[in-house]
């Protein structure tokens, strides 16, 4: 087992050797170019598609092999790597390139709407507060509190502003700028 990756954490079609965990990976910083670690990490571990020892591993090791190049925490990929990427995509099942890629612009979505869509969750008294705010060149924009019954309740709204606090946002401000129509 030479090859074998580790596969704690992998859920079954999941890859389980170091040469498939290289290939995705290749695929994926060649389809969705630069890519961050967080980015990274936040898709394919969390699709239970790789390992993340194996992840972090077979990333150092792309760099080596002057595959793959990282700045500032972000990976894009280098021409050697794109030849891998467009030769051997082939060799992993479709459905996990097509899960890996889906994952992998969901996280990057996520990440960047949170770094502009903040929520924070806080407990007081008998139930708990959920403080959400939009940021957009280093202002605050708009700010909410809200209470919630139960800490389940305010964790599901908190991760529900920072995928929608724009539409949130859009809503309310169209709700309080639109004249009333008139009822005759």
């Amino acid at each position: 087992m030479a090859n074998g990756a580790f596969t704690g954490g992998v859920k079954p079609g999941g890859l389980t050797s170091t040469t498939e965990v290289r290939n995705l990976l290749c695929y994926v910083i060649r389809r969705v170019s630069p890519l961050s670690r967080e980015a990274l990490e936040n898709a394919l571990v969390g699709e239970e598609l790789v390992n993340y020892f194996e992840l972090v591993g077979c990333l150092d090791d792309l760099i080596e092999r002057g595959l793959v190049t990282e700045q500032n925490d972000m990976y894009a990929i280098t021409p050697s790597g794109e030849a891998v990427a467009d030769t051997l995509y082939r060799d992993l099942p479709r459905t996990v390139r097509e899960s890996a890629v889906r994952a992998v612009i969901r996280a990057q979505s996520w990440l960047r709407k949170s770094a502009q869509h903040k929520a924070t969750v806080e407990q007081n008294g008998n139930g708990w507060l959920v403080h959400c705010s939009i940021e957009d060149m280093g202002s605050t924009v708009f700010e909410l509190t809200l209470a919630m019954p139960d800490e389940h309740t305010a964790n599901m709204v908190q991760e529900r502003f920072v995928q929608k606090g724009g539409d949130v946002f859009a809503l309310l401000l169209n709700a309080l700028t639109t004249p009333d129509r008139e009822i005759y």
